[in-house]
């Protein structure tokens, strides 16, 4: 997996192993790793193992680390004298020490906007497949229950509200494809958006409370921190109507589940579909399983081909940017480090000045 380079500096790239199959091959069709290969001074490599840490062991002499899944930990960058930069395959930071990245002098930077249209076609897919309850339709022609059809009438998006718990780029995207549905006027909630930026794009912004009592679809869109741990919870569920959904494609632990449980078998509020878990990988039949009104995924819903691309694209030339000495153009989490005189001196050592 290596490309070969005949310059004389190198800038090296890891990879995290659960990115490619147990021969080494990729797991994916498309992840950007063209933009490495066009670049003669960068090598890359996958890590030999899969750890759910990555240790600091595993990244030595590595500048850059493409991360998906794994944790990257103070451990991980205890002796970061040659650690450039830790690139998150995606938006979602919440498995990273970005404080202990910072501390190392190491800077963080995700994939903003290239998961938007990918994450906002999968929350319309999931807000169409909960409102014409298309998974029991699915089970009655499975099990030969024709008959019972008219039990199950669904709903249209036609003359409902959205709203987005959080505003960022999936939200927006999201709002932006469901112009054509008819739908109300979308509602968001952001304490750092100010209301002139939602004005601007035809959005109410609103408090949460205020979003929770009006949206038929509430959908979680923004990170999982301290601040936004069980930021929904019983008190929250309960001022959802009984007839709005709730749709989790961010991170799990925003939403308290066992609240969320005993609001979908109370019938409380009519359906949610859950992407991301409290705990994961879930290798055991989840209790969310056993209810109809609930759809489900291994966070997972918004892989597509093109999602793979868009992602391994911009992180890949994240890399490539600071390898050359540019700072990447989208999602520095930490840019502080990039005034620090130790990242300066060694950024200096590693990269090639254009």
């Amino acid at each position: 997996m290596n490309n070969t380079t005949a310059t004389t500096k190198t800038f090296h790239v890891a990879l995290t192993a659960d990115f490619f199959s147990g021969d080494g091959s990729s797991k994916f069709q498309e992840m950007g790793l063209s933009v490495l290969d066009e670049s003669a001074h960068v090598q890359y490599a996958s890590l030999k193992t899969y750890q759910s840490n990555i240790s600091f062991d595993q990244i030595t002499g590595a500048q850059g680390v493409i991360v998906m899944k794994p944790c990257v930990t103070a451990e991980t960058v205890r002796q970061s004298d040659n650690l450039i930069a830790i690139g998150r395959f995606g938006v979602g930071y919440d498995a990273v020490d970005v404080q202990a990245c910072t501390e190392a002098d190491v800077v963080v930077f995700i994939t903003a906007g290239a998961v938007d249209r990918s994450v906002a076609e999968a929350t319309i897919g999931w807000m169409l497949g909960l409102t014409h309850r298309m998974r029991i339709k699915d089970q009655l022609v499975r099990t030969g229950q024709w008959d019972e059809r008219s039990k199950y009438m669904g709903c249209e998006l036609r003359d409902r509200t959205f709203g987005a718990v959080g505003f960022g780029g999936i939200a927006r995207e999201t709002i932006q494809l469901l112009k054509s549905f008819g739908m109300n006027k979308p509602l968001a909630f952001d304490p750092y958006v100010d209301s002139t930026t939602a004005d601007a794009l035809g959005v109410e912004l609103v408090e949460l409370d205020e979003l929770l009592v009006q949206a038929d679809f509430v959908s979680i869109h923004c990170p999982l921190t301290e601040a936004t741990r069980n930021m929904i919870d019983e008190r929250e569920l309960g001022l959802m109507k009984p007839n709005a959904y709730l749709i989790n494609t961010a991170r799990g632990g925003i939403v308290n589940e066992d609240v969320l449980y005993n609001a979908l078998t109370s019938q409380h509020i009519a359906g949610a579909a859950i992407d991301c878990f409290a705990v994961d990988p879930v290798t055991s039949p989840h209790r969310f399983s056993d209810l109809d009104n609930v759809l489900l995924a291994p966070h997972s819903i918004a892989w597509t081909n093109e999602l793979f691309r868009d992602i391994g694209q911009a992180v890949c030339q994240g890399m490539v940017d600071l390898s050359l000495g540019r700072i990447p153009a989208r999602g520095v989490i930490n840019p502080q480090v990039l005034e620090s005189k130790r990242f300066q001196d060694k950024w200096a050592r590693w990269r090639i000045d254009q």
